[in-house]
């Protein structure tokens, strides 16, 4: 049951990723480390982490699925 993330976390890294000042990469520490200044709560950090390590991956393989296109 660790699949399903709320509305909650996918609003709010939707809303980070369109921020560009925050460096988040496929790294799930690193992402971790960046939130840790501003969630207060761990389990939420770690989902928003988790989820944006995700996003990140999909980015990566959708921009190498283009790039073989051309």
């Amino acid at each position: 049951m660790g699949k399903i993330k709320s509305k909650l976390v996918r609003r709010t890294v939707k809303e980070l990723t369109k921020k560009e000042d925050l460096p988040f990469n496929q790294d799930f520490k690193e992402n971790k480390r960046i939130l840790g200044r501003t969630m207060p709560s761990k389990k939420i950090r770690n989902q928003i982490a988790g989820l944006m390590t995700i996003t990140k991956k999909q980015e990566a393989i959708e921009k190498a699925k283009l790039n073989i296109k051309k």
